[in-house]
């Protein structure tokens, strides 16, 4: 069985112009996990979605074989280890999670559905009610023991200081950070920590 989630998040989002500004750095990357909350099947090419103002495109390569690194990603208890600001994440069955973040310096809570999940290939999700966000992650097999994992977040920041920090690249640079501590937490354990091989195509 899968594991229950629980908690993800962003990374701090910097640069010296926001630090001139004096704009608390965590409030804009804090929303970077949005796009992990919901689920939906985005497009191949990752075009960015009608309806959602933001759009982050990141990808990393993991010295490990493509089922070690999708099979970690399907433990979504695990997530709270490389992301930061996600408070709590349930799990309400295979396709259903709820999710409470601490976003822009609020909390904010939303429920999410998987609509598609391929093994060693592909999960997509989006957004079935409060904060609005879509994503998808690929998972890409370069050699036998190394992957490409390639990450798509379609988001609609809510607040003044959200849209700000999405202007200032801090989605970007929070999802960037996200992603190189999901590799750094899968290539020390060099294996994952439990697997969820269901499909889901909805």
């Amino acid at each position: 069985m899968r594991t229950n989630i629980s908690t993800i998040a962003a990374i701090a989002a910097g640069g010296l112009v926001l630090s001139r500004l004096r704009i608390p750095l965590g409030r804009l990357a804090a929303f970077a996990a949005l796009g992990y909350g919901g689920g939906m099947l985005l497009s191949e090419r990752f075009k960015k979605r009608p309806g959602y103002d933001g759009n982050v495109e990141e990808s990393i390569d993991l010295n490990v074989p493509v089922s070690t690194a999708y099979n970690q990603w399907t433990q979504f208890e695990e997530f709270p280890k490389f992301m930061a600001s996600v408070e709590e994440v349930k799990q309400i069955d295979d396709t259903h999670l709820h999710w409470r973040a601490n976003v822009a310096g609020k909390t904010k809570e939303w429920d999410a559905e998987i609509t598609e999940q391929i093994p060693d290939e592909r999960i997509a999700w989006h957004s079935t009610g409060g904060v609005r966000n879509a994503g998808v992650v690929t998972f890409h097999r370069i050699s036998d023991s190394r992957t490409r994992v390639m990450l798509q977040l379609d988001y609609q920041p809510e607040t003044g200081t959200e849209k700000l920090g999405d202007a200032f690249g801090g989605v970007k640079l929070a999802t960037r950070g996200n992603l190189k501590r999901f590799k750094e937490l899968v290539e020390q354990r060099g294996r994952e920590t439990g697997a969820w091989r269901g499909t889901v195509q909805h």
